[in-house]
């Protein structure tokens, strides 16, 4: 079924889709289109997409042709474990150096 989901085939896709979705969520479904797993959760992402339109933005990413940065999987891990043991806060295991800067939209409110 994600045949039926817009696909990202480049880092550059990904990013252009990550940094262009504005006020609505965006789902990137990570995995290989021939995985049984993927194409049940690909079923599932296509059946609700119409109904999520305005909510959401659903993508598919075939990890074989797009690279995923080990950085990404040690924030989810690190913040998968914190929640586990209850924690409300974790620290980034990412170097605060390495991580992008953004303005405040409402700063002076």
């Amino acid at each position: 079924m994600s045949f039926f989901l817009p696909k990202l085939e480049s880092k550059r896709e990904v990013d252009d889709v990550i940094r262009s979705t504005e006020d609505i969520v965006l789902v990137l479904r990570f995995g290989r289109e021939n995985d049984s797993e993927c194409l049940k959760l690909d079923d599932i992402l296509a059946k609700t997409a119409p109904e999520l339109a305005k909510m959401a933005s659903i993508y598919t990413v075939e990890v074989d042709k797009v690279p995923t940065k080990q950085d990404f999987i040690d924030v989810v891990e690190t913040i998968f474990r914190g929640a586990m043991k209850g924690k409300l806060m974790v620290m980034s295991p990412i170097d605060p150096q390495n991580i992008p800067k953004y303005d405040l939209l409402y700063q002076d409110i």
